[in-house]
């Protein structure tokens, strides 16, 4: 994905599942097509196959776990995402955080399938660590932030500096976000410029009435 990229994470937020999700990718597909920004979604894992096969937008799981297939009860596997139709996963989101060996071992699992993994990380240090798995992407989120509406770009633009500049001495290929409290066109810029290629959020195009206006407004600076 060379152009800018917004992930919506649906969480288990009540606006974020059933017919509510479907709204909110038919949104992310319209204002895809007319920005040329690359809109994807992470829906619940219940909600993943539907809306794979009925919207035309990058789906993501919100969690893998590294085990091959058997006997293991309640897990998600990659192979089951993908056949359900997910491009890719989040990984060690600060919601679902995972031990260094075990994002290593969710990251080999979707390798071993083809999937995209976006390896979610608190601060720089933990941002370098994930690097050397090589991810796809890495999406810094202090998750003090998280769900405030007080965007990372404003409030802490150093950390998303660092942790561009963590992963670049690793990889030139692993794509970052930044993530927590994006909210608005102006978050989204200040991010790309300081060296990401896009954002992670949430609430607020989730929790938004009308997400196609706000998904508009997130990319009226792109």
């Amino acid at each position: 994905m060379d152009k800018p990229v917004i992930i919506i994470n649906c969480k288990v937020y009540h606006e974020g599942v059933g017919r509510r999700v479907d709204i909110i990718a038919q949104s992310a597909q319209v204002v895809s097509n007319e920005s040329g920004v690359t809109i994807g979604i992470a829906p619940t894992f219940t909600d993943i196959h539907r809306i794979s096969h009925h919207f035309d937008i990058p789906v993501y799981a919100q969690h893998i776990d590294g085990i091959q297939e058997g006997p293991y009860t309640g897990h998600i596997t990659a192979e089951t995402i993908k056949m359900a139709g997910a491009r890719g996963t989040l990984i060690n989101h600060s919601e679902r955080q995972l031990t260094l060996a075990d994002v290593e071992a969710s990251v080999r699992a979707a390798k071993e399938h083809e999937l995209e993994t976006i390896v979610c990380t608190n601060n720089d240090a933990t941002t370098a660590a994930a690097a050397v798995f090589h991810p796809t992407f890495i999406a810094i989120e202090p998750p003090e932030l998280i769900g405030t509406g007080i965007s990372v770009s404003k409030a802490d633009p150093e950390i998303i500096k660092r942790s561009v500049t963590a992963v670049r001495a690793i990889s030139s290929d692993i794509k970052i976000l930044a993530g927590a409290g994006i909210h608005s066109g102006e978050c989204v810029k200040i991010a790309i410029d300081l060296g990401t290629c896009g954002v992670l959020l949430a609430s607020s195009v989730v929790k938004a009435p009308d997400p196609t206006n706000i998904l508009r407004n997130l990319v009226s600076l792109l």
